[in-house]
């Protein structure tokens, strides 16, 4: 009849909790462990001396995470089991380039290899890099996406089903029934969590039993990332590349927009570009003094028009003017872009420096963090300015770190972690 102590009742919960956790985690291992037991993957023989070559002959040094990651994915590729790894890196550590190198080896030995990516302007990038690293290799390298010919599409189709192509980088063209694959031996998703599971299957379903590599750059605390990916081997790059500056944060008020003016009008003189993230793309009854993108491109036009190209790109715009708008910013024909977080992914426009980002107190830090992530890609130092009058305590965290992971640390212990099934 006694009830229990409240202390009782604590640990109990406590238990409970631990229970279920522990329950989860022996289940997904156990997955893990069983997906290992039934997929034969394919046991390649690597050269390591032309590997070490090729890696020596890159324009840049490689960081000591970068080479663990190298490694990881050769053991994986040597072993008869099939590969099945998440290579997580922050903004800008240089993900790119070790999957390249997987490629790269994968060809070596005989095999296909696909990259997909989530834009066309992204898996124009990656083919463009590849093929200046490749150019004096004799590996074939195709691209493929929506853009591409008929004509250039039945080619691509032709070459990769007789093995000529030994590499295709594309979008979710790689995926399209028409394409079959001579010996597909390696399959790269670039943000991986843009693509639905049943995308992903597709693409391993085009060849035998392809290893996969799946990158992303949203830096996840590694509590949280092994409930996500406790399937998968993790590698983590945190280095960053040497000689790549840390982004300057400022946290600034609405009040002190004539500063952030004219902090923006200094990078335009050094014909710098500039982005700048607004929340909405257009008024609703709801958005009360919220920037909306067709706003802020009046204000800007008022304050730098006469001199400066500005233009807008937000994820209601079709592919082809989004597409058309960053390569026109890429080329330096539109100097200030303004956006919503579209921009977010990837793309490398070394001659941004700076990014503002209105009512930045509608962000989750890892947001803001990949956000930031888009500037300070060249050799000139960078700077992000967070615009808010409320919130400003959790924004200035942004202001003291640069490590993406110490930032979702941070998001996660104040934002909670959200639906785990959903």
């Amino acid at each position: 009849h006694n009830p229990p102590t409240d202390e009782k009742l604590e640990e109990a919960k406590y238990r409970l909790k631990y229970e279920e956790l522990f329950q989860f985690m022996y289940k997904i291992n156990y997955l893990k462990l069983e997906k290992r037991k039934n997929v034969v993957g394919i046991k390649r023989e690597i050269n390591h001396d032309d590997v070490s070559k090729f890696i020596e002959h890159l324009p840049f040094k490689l960081t000591g995470d970068q080479l663990k990651a190298v490694n990881d994915i050769l053991k994986d590729m040597e072993s008869s089991h099939r590969m099945n790894r998440l290579l997580q890196g922050d903004v800008g550590s240089g993900k790119t380039i070790v999957s390249f190198i997987a490629m790269y080896v994968n060809s070596l030995c005989g095999y296909q290899s696909a990259l997909m990516a989530p834009t066309e302007i992204l898996a124009v990038q990656h083919y463009n890099n590849l093929k200046n690293i490749l150019k004096d290799y004799p590996i074939e390298v195709s691209l493929l996406t929506g853009s591409t010919t008929k004509k250039e599409k039945s080619d691509i189709y032709k070459g990769l089903e007789d093995g000529r192509i030994s590499i295709v980088i594309g979008t979710h063209a790689l995926i399209q029934e028409e394409v079959n694959y001579h010996n597909l031996g390696l399959v790269i998703t670039d943000e991986q969590h843009r693509f639905g599971v049943n995308q992903r299957g597709n693409l391993q379903n085009k060849g035998v039993m392809p290893d996969i590599l799946y990158m992303s750059a949203t830096p996840i605390p590694r509590t949280y990332a092994l409930t996500i990916y406790g399937d998968m081997d993790t590698s983590i790059i945190k280095e960053k590349p040497s000689g790549r500056k840390p982004v300057k944060t400022y946290v600034k008020s609405n009040q002190e927009i004539k500063e952030v003016l004219q902090m923006m009008l200094d990078e335009l003189k050094k014909h710098h570009q500039i982005y700048i993230i607004a929340p909405l793309i257009e008024e609703s009854e709801n958005s009360g003094d919220l920037a909306t993108v067709c706003d802020l491109r009046d204000k800007m036009r008022l304050a730098f028009g006469e001199y400066y190209k500005i233009d807008i790109v937000h994820g209601k715009m079709a592919s082809k003017a989004k597409d058309l708008i960053m390569q026109e910013f890429l080329q330096n024909k539109i100097q200030i872009l303004i956006s919503t977080t579209v921009i977010e992914v990837g793309v490398d426009v070394s001659n941004a420096t700076t990014m503002v980002i209105f009512d930045a107190n509608r962000f989750g830090l890892s947001t803001l963090h990949q956000l930031r992530g888009r500037v300070g890609r060249g050799e000139d130092e960078a700077k992000c300015i967070l615009i808010s009058d409320t919130d400003t305590k959790r924004l200035h965290i942004m202001e003291k770190e640069n490590d993406g992971f110490k930032i979702s640390e941070e998001d996660f212990k104040l934002r909670g972690h959200g639906d785990l099934f959903g």
